[in-house]
């Protein structure tokens, strides 16, 4: 387990590599401190996936919790676990960035309700007193 501030990522199956494990503490805490939400957890689990006929072998699975969203989940296989993590990985990247664009966009646009408030509250122009 890789603490730093207020983030925790949890790692699984890379007990023997640590460079492989601070690659993946680092770019999993860089991912997350762009996202602007503090993640309730965020779990990386190495698992060996090797069928009866030997074809890749290794799996990489991804899970972020953050708050007010439903969990996310990603996962690659790969031949080794720096291959598969780099495929999990980017898509785990790709589905922050839509929620990046998504808060970004709903903050751009008034809401509803503000748009309503500015409408009643616009004064009425004083008439003009005709002087004849």
């Amino acid at each position: 387990m890789i603490m730093t501030e207020a983030k925790t990522v949890d790692i699984a199956g890379v007990q023997r590599d640590p460079e492989l494990r601070a690659r993946v503490a680092a770019q999993m805490v860089e991912v997350l401190e762009r996202v602007g939400l503090t993640p309730q957890s965020a779990h990386v689990s190495f698992l060996n996936d090797a069928g009866p006929k030997r074809g890749r072998a290794i799996r990489c699975a991804l899970a972020v919790r953050l708050p007010y969203r439903p969990p996310l989940h990603t996962e690659a296989t790969g031949s080794t676990r720096r291959v598969a993590f780099d495929g999990a990985f980017a898509a785990l990247e790709r589905r922050l960035e839509r929620y990046r664009e998504r808060d970004r966009d709903s903050r751009r646009r008034p809401k509803k309700y503000y748009a309503a408030k500015r409408v009643v509250e616009v004064p009425a122009r004083p008439r003009r007193r005709s002087t004849a």
